[in-house]
């Protein structure tokens, strides 16, 4: 019986103005999933833990085992399947966490199947899974997990998933302040439409963050940090977003905002030093409003989802 284990990182949806198309990968958190092969012919989930018995135990719900059982479909076998899956990142903080799981369980059946799908095929998988867990189908945290770095997904066109260049001098700082905001409601509050001179500005933004990120500038990269369609909402969800802000550049952070629908924020930074200070100032700010928060320091993680142990099992 073979069996693996790999890890797929938490990610930061948005990049701020790339609302559904930007995001990246973080080193650190992330979720972990033990998986074996057996002679069951089924998908078993045989354990779940860290969760506080939150998620759905019954495999067809469960985002990990949903995933892995499509895969299989997907590749025309009823090879069984037993589950471990270990939650190391908290639920409604917007890092992903139903991302982080569901790539977990897709490289860890397709590493234990030999490999018959690339990162990119997968990734239609990933999607499929995040429909599952918020009602909507976008990849702006299962790609970065699954490829590694800052990701550029072309709207609904999956085939053009895009690893872009960046400093790899940005370290991240990130405050999750411990109030859950629902993905669902913080997707449900953006308008449908927007006024075009909105659209013109936010398309100015994306593609000023993507032209700093492609040449290594980073006062472009800052000044493209300007989300005009979604954070204006979704702020009045986080307590002392606005004073955070204004701490994060005042203190040299390059730049500031929610990491995908909160009620985690984050700040890139150019050194560690500067991250660790900045993430103190946030974490007092909110300490200050009597909200407990957790942070995290953390680099740009540039190779996403890592097998940490097994050997790959051709069946």
């Amino acid at each position: 019986m073979q069996s693996v284990s790999v890890f797929a990182p938490a990610t930061v949806g948005n990049l701020v103005c790339g609302f559904d198309v930007l995001g990246f990968a973080l080193e650190h958190p992330g979720d972990k999933v033990r998986m074996e092969l057996n002679d069951s012919g089924r998908v078993s989930l045989d354990l779940v833990e860290g969760d506080k018995g939150r998620l759905p135990r019954e495999p067809e719900k469960n985002i990990v085992s949903a995933v892995v059982n499509n895969f299989l479909k997907y590749i025309g076998t009823n090879q069984g399947v037993g589950i471990r899956l270990y939650k190391q990142m908290p639920f409604g903080s917007g890092l992903g966490s139903s991302a982080a799981s569901a790539v977990a369980g897709l490289v860890a059946i397709n590493e234990l199947m030999g490999q018959p799908l690339s990162r990119e095929e997968l990734l239609p998988l990933a999607i499929d899974g995040e429909r599952l867990s918020s009602g909507s189908a976008h990849a702006d945290n299962v790609a970065p997990s699954l490829l590694g770095g800052i990701v550029l997904v072309r709207g609904k066109n999956l085939n053009d998933a895009v690893k872009l260049p960046f400093p790899r001098d940005l370290v991240c700082a990130l405050v999750y302040p411990h109030i859950e905001v629902s993905t669902r409601l913080a997707r449900e509050i953006i308008p449908e439409n927007i006024m075009l001179k909105d659209a013109i500005r936010q398309w100015g933004n994306i593609a000023g963050l993507v032209a700093g990120l492609c040449t290594s500038d980073k006062a472009l990269i800052g000044r493209s940090m300007e989300d005009v369609v979604a954070e204006p909402l979704r702020s009045g969800l986080i307590p002392g977003f606005n004073c955070m802000r204004e701490i994060a550049l005042e203190n040299g952070a390059i730049g500031f905002g929610i990491s995908g629908s909160g009620p985690t924020v984050f700040a890139l930074c150019d050194d560690k030093a500067r991250a660790r200070s900045l993430a103190g100032l946030l974490r007092q700010s909110l300490d200050e409003r009597g909200i407990v928060s957790s942070t995290f320091i953390s680099d740009i993680n540039n190779e996403g989802a890592v097998v940490l142990s097994g050997k790959p099992h051709m069946v």
